[in-house]
């Protein structure tokens, strides 16, 4: 099975940018999308942006995504957020 994370692009430079979601911060590969800018919504799978996202449909799949994590630890998130 295969998961892709939706990640908020913070710094960019070149094909790397840094992403961020729920306080993690991941250094990835920009080289299969194009016209990406600091603040867009991607998805991440492996290390590389593989699409962009529209920013509604990023931050709702964050959601659910947090809802399942919630779920799994008896919804008890303490501080983290995805």
């Amino acid at each position: 099975m295969c998961l892709a994370i939706p990640m908020r692009v913070v710094k960019m430079e070149g094909d790397e940018a840094v992403v961020s979601a729920g306080g993690v911060e991941k250094s990835v590969r920009l080289d299969l999308l194009e016209g990406v800018k600091s603040g867009d919504y991607v998805l991440i799978h492996t290390g590389y942006a593989i699409e962009k996202l529209d920013t509604e449909e990023a931050i709702e799949t964050l959601k659910l995504i947090q809802q399942v994590y919630e779920a799994g630890t008896g919804g008890s998130s303490g501080n983290r957020k995805v």
